[in-house]
């Protein structure tokens, strides 16, 4: 039945209350704090290591992954888990050899990394970019998104539902990083449970359709017999969906381009750990990576199932739109509106968080941009705490509606995930080559790095669209391909431009690195090799 029963909007609104209560429980907490623009903007020194992971799974995990990685699922099986599996592996690799570089130097923002190693030029252009993304890009389909499964699953109106998921975001990020922090704690309890069951839910319908009973092992097993296409992780040539993830690139090449950009490049991510101490923040990115493994229980298998499903003839109305094309992104609300009553209001709290926690951690990240690199720097300098503050709720406020606005605008797209990846993909490989270059190679200009940020976008433009402008004459490479040719050839001009045109002595833009930055404790190392162990398995029997 689409809509929810009485039983669900107590459900929700018993999540609701519980969350707005504790973030403004968390905001009186330390009132006196609030002036304070880093305490606003990061929660310097006040989270925890569960909190800061917490934080980074609730503010990663959207109805993107819920309804746009189902669809993937669906689509393409399980071989999307590669961007969560692989991204466990890439946060490793960010708390080892990244995180330390910017708590050393005391790095708040992504802009203002690049201003002391390169110069406000370089800055100012990469904050521009961020933000027309994020208030563009990634604000627009995390409401698209969130705004489709709640009209799918209730009475409320697509628009209304852009309205409800606005005032509710705002609600949680004008209280600053803190309230986000600890709120994804609750937030990110709330999706993985309700993530769950709604698996559970999906795989017992599958058993019951073959005649098993409610046994979600059995339904496991159904699943590997009915859609065997659908459990490999690495796609051949021959693959029809080998342009979306191609082979072994998934693996060591444009997905670790994305996930290392992503992850260790990101205002919107790296923002969780930079109020933290150096153990406290790798406690929490490993934290991180551990979640990270569970994504694809609760956001693939779902859509997997409902492919099974639909080959047995039915949701045949429910996947479809009104011309009888098949919409995969429809297949977790369809499963959603499946639910009993007070179960389907668990899923729906599930899939709230996601988004709300998603929305208030890019909202406030946009706010942290706008706030130190440009207002501060250009407009007021002089700005007190208060001022910057005040500043960043207005951002906050206007970079929502402004997204709310032309989020009616996506309504055409099929696989919303792959969009928002491929399209982001756009500035990763430019962002990454600037800030690795920039950590591990002191002889890196700034002309360099401002022909880096000034390339990445039309090269994998020209790559993308230069096979339609030819005829297809120019091979049409995958996007993940596309952002390693891109990467490569923005690495080769940034050093053949140092090089030629090396820095001047008494250039005074470094960036402190040493050796003894990147010893772990024997803590972190072991909860690595299980990670990494557990990676291996996935990969080895999923191949």
């Amino acid at each position: 039945m689409n809509r929810l029963q009485t039983a669900d909007y107590i459900v929700f609104f018993i999540y609701f209350i519980a969350v707005s209560s504790y973030g403004y429980y968390i905001y009186h907490k330390k009132k006196s704090a609030t002036t304070s623009s880093k305490d606003f903007f990061l929660a310097e020194g006040s989270l925890t290591w569960w909190a800061i992971g917490a934080s980074l799974i609730a503010s990663n995990i959207s109805a993107e992954h819920f309804i746009g990685m189902s669809g993937s699922g669906f689509a393409l099986g399980l071989a999307i888990s590669t961007y969560e599996w692989m991204a466990a592996a890439t946060l490793i690799i960010v708390a080892i050899f990244i995180i330390p570089v910017y708590l050393k130097n005391k790095i708040y923002t992504m802009p203002q990394f690049l201003s002391m190693r390169y110069n406000d030029n370089v800055s100012t252009i990469m904050a521009i970019f961020w933000l027309l993304v994020y208030v563009f890009v990634n604000l627009t389909s995390i409401i698209y998104l969130g705004a489709l499964a709640i009209s799918s699953i209730s009475t409320v109106s697509f628009e209304w539902s852009i309205v409800g998921l606005v005032i509710f975001s705002l609600v949680v990020t004008l209280g600053g990083m803190k309230v986000i922090g600890y709120t994804d704690v609750v937030q990110v309890v709330v999706l993985i449970l309700g993530g769950l069951v709604t698996t559970y839910l999906a795989l017992s319908l599958l058993s019951e359709e073959y005649g098993f009973g409610k046994d979600i092992f059995k339904g496991l097993s159904i699943l590997r017999k009915e859609a065997p296409e659908h459990f490999h992780m690495i796609f051949d040539s021959s693959n029809k969906y080998y342009k979306e993830l191609p082979g072994l690139s998934v693996l060591i090449g444009g997905m670790l381009v994305n996930n290392l950009a992503y992850w260790g490049c990101n205002q919107y991510i790296v923002q969780r750990a930079l109020g933290a101490d150096l153990v406290t923040a790798r406690k929490g990115i490993l934290f991180a990576a551990f979640l990270k493994l569970l994504v694809p229980v609760i956001a693939v298998l779902p859509g997997i199932v409902m492919y099974v499903l639909h080959n047995k003839g039915m949701f045949q109305h429910e996947m479809s739109d009104a011309a009888g094309i098949i919409k995969p992104d429809h297949a977790y609300p369809t499963l959603m509106n499946l639910l009993p009553a007070g179960l389907k209001g668990i899923a729906f709290a599930a899939l709230t968080a996601a988004v709300v926690a998603s929305l208030a951690g890019k909202a406030n990240s946009i706010s942290t941009i706008f706030s130190l690199d440009i207002y501060k720097k250009y407009f007021n300098k002089e700005a007190s705490e208060r001022k910057m503050v005040l500043v960043g709720r207005w951002v906050v406020v206007i970079a929502m509606v402004i997204a709310g606005i032309v989020t009616p605008a996506l309504k055409s797209l099929d696989q919303a995930y792959q969009f928002i990846q491929e399209y982001v993909g756009f500035i990763s490989p430019g962002v990454l080559a600037i800030f690795l270059l920039g950590f591990f190679w002191k002889r890196t200009t700034a002309p360099a790095a401002m022909a880096g940020a000034l390339l990445t976008i039309p090269i994998s433009t020209v790559l993308k669209f230069l096979p339609v402008w030819t005829g297809g004459s120019f091979p049409d490479f995958a996007f993940l391909n596309r952002m390693v040719i891109t990467f490569v050839t923005i690495v080769v001009v940034m050093i053949a431009m140092s090089l030629i045109n090396p820095k001047k002595e008494n250039d005074t833009h470094v960036i402190e690195v040493d050796t003894s930055m990147f010893k772990i404790t024997p803590g972190f190392a072991f909860g690595s090799i299980i990670i990494l162990g557990i990676l291996a398995a996935l990969y080895t029997v999923f191949w």
